[in-house]
């Protein structure tokens, strides 16, 4: 049995204007992308799988400097000790080869204090044959050639023990010693002073505002983070980069996976650095060369995009270029909000309030992207008139609120005044007045 065609054409059906009806466009849940910088400027990179170890050792200096400290004071210490075992052995062997060790050594001396004895009372010929000098005084053991490398090398110098000029090879070995000694004294010491005065330290003073904000300056879409210095110490030539990292695919078919896009701030365009007395909010105006351009308040929540931000400059008072990093995500990036005033004049001094360096206030801003606000400006100018229009409200129920509370203190206290009034009895005072014949007096209260 055929199916019975309807009286209603096809198109006037439901599947028919369904399909033509205009559809909103559906927003995926953006998804947990690992972030390139750290909220604390640390990079989150891993190096694998490096074949070419050996060229690290060429840069011995380098290595050790971006060591951890814990290894860099173990090799410290196992580099100091063992130079010492090393001249202590070599010490040790100077004097077995000149036979200044053992029991031999003993006799030889004994029979030297025998034959000096002798050489008192006028024999000498017994007092030259006898008498024997050491390589180096008072090194009978490894032990002792160990305190005696120590003091060398470190030139303590305590007196018990000595070289002597009957000895060449040990003056090889002092002087050996002693070059050896300041190289390895000048590379751990510079190591650690390094460590020490590292550039990265001076960024820990060096704030950035938690999150990014997105509104409306000087009639237009900007991108705006605040940035300060904690010392009193200023950062000579400081300079702020910024760069948006994302993911993008050339129309080749290329996977980038961290593609660096450059993005231009109102003081890269008017200077060349920045004066960092106070905090300062660096603004990026949304326009056509910039990556946000096509980004709505909708689109920027799903989107996977890192704004990098990089704070440059020479440290003022030790003249090391220091760099502090850090980035937001679009979940950092408040779309229509605006950094509170934090610097305030008190007595003659500006003074900043820290407490409030990341606070931020809801500001009427549109949603839309800043290209559409291009194509229709329009949009910007309603948005600015509702803004002002709920602001002279805010302003006019503020006003009312103040005549009304006024107006219930003032009620409150005449009622008082009236209520303590009503409380006193008031006398009442008559007065007489005299008629015409002056016998009758009427009262008149």
């Amino acid at each position: 049995m055929l199916a019975r065609k309807s009286i209603i054409p096809e198109e006037f059906g439901v599947p028919g204007l369904a399909s033509r009806m205009p559809r909103k466009p559906v927003f995926r849940d953006r998804v947990n992308k690992a972030r390139f910088i750290a909220k604390n400027g640390s990079c989150n990179l891993a190096h694998k799988n490096i074949r070419e170890q050996g060229r690290f050792l060429q840069d011995v200096f380098t290595t050790l400097v971006d060591l951890k400290w814990r290894f860099t004071l173990v090799i410290f210490t196992t580099t100091f000790v063992s130079s010492w075992l090393l001249f202590a052995m070599s010490w040790w062997l100077v004097a077995f080869a000149h036979g200044d060790l053992g029991q031999e050594r003993d006799r030889e001396l004994d029979l030297g204090r025998h034959n000096r004895t002798q050489c008192v009372t006028g024999d000498k010929t017994q007092c030259v044959t006898g008498d024997k000098t050491q390589c180096v005084t008072g090194v009978k053991s490894f032990t002792s050639a160990f305190l005696f490398s120590i003091e060398v090398q470190v030139t303590i110098g305590f007196g018990g023990r000595m070289i002597t000029e009957h000895c060449p090879t040990a003056i090889t070995v002092l002087i050996m010693q002693n070059i050896i000694g300041l190289i390895i004294n000048a590379v751990m010491l510079g190591c650690i002073f390094m460590k020490t005065a590292q550039s990265n330290r001076r960024a820990e003073t060096l704030i950035f505002s938690r999150h990014a904000v997105i509104a409306v300056r000087n009639n237009c879409l900007c991108f705006m983070i605040r940035i300060g210095d904690l010392r009193k110490s200023m950062i000579i030539g400081a300079t702020v980069r910024l760069q948006v990292v994302r993911k993008t695919t050339t129309p080749e078919g290329e996977v980038i996976p961290i593609h660096q896009i450059d993005v231009q701030t109102e003081t890269a365009l008017a200077s060349n650095s920045l004066f960092l007395l106070a905090p300062l909010i660096i603004c990026h105006i949304i326009d056509k060369n910039s990556p946000l351009y096509d980004l709505s308040a909708m689109e920027l929540q799903c989107s996977d995009l890192e704004v990098i931000v990089i704070l440059e400059g020479v440290v003022e008072t030790t003249g090391i270029t220091t760099q502090a990093r850090t980035s937001y995500v679009s979940d950092e990036i408040q779309w229509g909000h605006r950094f509170v005033p934090i610097v305030t004049e008190e007595e003659g001094v500006y003074s900043v309030d820290y407490s409030k360096f990341g606070n931020t206030v809801k500001v009427t801003t549109p949603r839309c992207s800043a290209r559409e606000l291009d194509e229709k400006p329009s949009i910007l100018i309603q948005t600015l008139q509702k803004s002002e229009l709920s602001h002279q409200n805010s302003l006019r129920k503020r006003n009312s609120m103040r005549r009304n509370n006024s107006m219930r203190k003032n009620a409150g206290g005449s009622g008082g005044l009236r209520r303590n009034n009503s409380g006193l009895l008031t006398p009442k005072v008559q007065f007489f007045t005299p008629t015409e014949g002056g016998q009758n007096l009427n009262a008149v209260t």
